[in-house]
């Protein structure tokens, strides 16, 4: 197979949970430019349905927006129904969907906490035993988590008050390297982004005047003294998403700038 006909994904059907906005929207992109069909899934809907009509038109691709609370089986069982309904086939998964919580460690609410684990990791897990079962049937697929930079270490109160944050991240990172393991006789290949600090709308506040001091401290830390951008992530998408990947699972991929390298 030529280098570049490893990451066409013409025809693929691909999964993108928080697809509306951020870095879902961004990997979404690399999708949809690479030919692959969109099942976009989010509490918001209509962001969904905005950026899917936007990469269709611009791409040629077809789209299906979903609402989805990842709290709620419900919403997973329903998201996977239409998915089949409308494409018949779900190639690819990407769990990029997530939910934080801001409070001092010490004061953490418990409510908080369960919030974050029934999302971030539970969820998760809900809707990726239901897709891998379809990948089974279908001979294989590809599954990409997304954790954090966050998955890996601790983190200063004053920068980031979300104690059950990280932990929840660190188990995506596990559960990905064990389901790679458990799924590879089924040809499902499982690996994981740990993005760092990448411009998105949720960050957006640090790139507005006034706050050069904490967007200047933020680009500090990082070796190339800079935020991710769509381009950035959307290739790695991709190639994680297509043939090109085929002899790597079980990775969990830092995409920070170099940050993990300090």
């Amino acid at each position: 197979m030529k280098v570049m006909d490893m990451f066409n994904l013409s025809g693929k059907v691909a999964i993108v949970t928080g697809g509306g906005r951020g870095m879902g929207q961004f990997m979404a992109e690399g999708l949809a430019e690479a030919g692959a069909n969109l099942v976009l899934a989010s509490r918001k809907v209509e962001n969904c349905e905005e950026t899917g009509k936007a990469l269709a038109e611009k791409n040629g691709i077809k789209y299906l927006a979903v609402k989805c609370d990842l709290a709620k089986k419900e919403d997973i069982d329903s998201l996977v129904d239409a998915a089949m309904k409308e494409f018949g086939r779900i190639d690819i998964l990407i769990n990029n969907s997530g939910v934080t919580w801001g409070a001092p460690t010490l004061e953490f609410p418990l409510d908080a906490w369960d919030k974050i684990f029934n999302v971030n990791v539970r969820g998760v897990w809900i809707l990726t035993q239901k897709v891998a079962n379809i990948m089974k049937a279908q001979g294989g697929g590809k599954i990409i988590n997304v954790s954090s930079i966050f998955g890996s270490r601790g983190s200063l109160e004053i920068a980031h008050p979300a104690v059950a944050y990280n932990p929840s991240k660190a188990a995506i990172e596990v559960l990905t390297k064990n389901l790679a393991v458990k799924l590879a006789d089924h040809k499902i290949y499982v690996n994981c982004i740990a993005p760092g600090f990448f411009h998105t709308d949720m960050m957006g506040y640090v790139f507005k005047p006034g706050m050069e001091n904490m967007l200047n401290a933020m680009l500090g830390v990082i070796p190339l003294h800079k935020a991710g951008e769509a381009d950035d992530i959307k290739g790695l998408t991709v190639y994680l998403s297509s043939p090109a990947s085929d002899f790597m699972t079980g990775a969990i991929i830092p995409l920070d700038g170099g940050m993990a390298a300090k």
